[in-house]
């Protein structure tokens, strides 16, 4: 021990200790530091893959609803034969474009967030939200190809005119967008 003017007493080894205590938290610091490369490599690939997100809204998802609504839709409705089956395409347009609605709707509510990821920022994604978005567009998925597009199959083609008027309609939009 130590002369001090304090009433308790001082080790002499203490202000030793203390650098070592913090060499031993340097060293924990430093050594978390080495996982900087993967989380590097992470941010990127969150980036990437919130850029690929938005291409596939706003230059897929988005342009197949409208292709959907304003030409694949009216052509089978037009094709169907009067009575049930008219009917029966009907409801499945109307349940497959309240689809597209909600579908949307749960994009426009993740956009924000996404946008901000693929510029580098880190904003709290709601989680719930994406995978509610994600299943759901799996189930509209789903139905549409087990049940609406074997119907449209079935029905444009008994008709080779009216395929080949969809086809051409398709054409037509997309060349106009390029």
């Amino acid at each position: 021990m130590t002369y001090t003017d304090s009433a308790e007493p001082v080790h002499v080894d203490a202000p030793l200790a203390e650098f070592s205590e913090c060499h031993h938290e340097f060293v924990a610091r430093l050594h978390s530091a080495l996982y900087l490369p993967e989380l590097v490599a992470a941010a990127a690939k969150a980036r990437a893959m919130a850029e690929d997100v938005i291409d596939l809204f706003t230059g897929g998802v988005l342009q197949h609803h409208q292709d959907e609504e304003r030409e694949l839709f009216p052509a089978v409705v037009a094709a169907a034969r009067p009575g049930d089956e008219e009917q029966e395409v009907r409801a499945m347009v109307r349940r497959l474009v309240d689809e597209h609605r909600d579908t949307e709707r749960r994009w426009k509510e993740l956009e924000p967030a996404v946008r901000l990821i693929a510029t580098g920022g880190t904003p709290a994604i709601d989680h719930v939200l994406l995978e509610d978005l994600v299943q759901h567009f799996f189930a509209h998925a789903h139905y549409e190809e087990e049940h609406f597009l074997p119907a449209a199959q079935r029905i444009l083609g008994r008709q080779s005119q009216d395929m080949a008027a969809l086809g051409k309609a398709l054409h037509t939009r997309h060349a106009a967008a390029s």
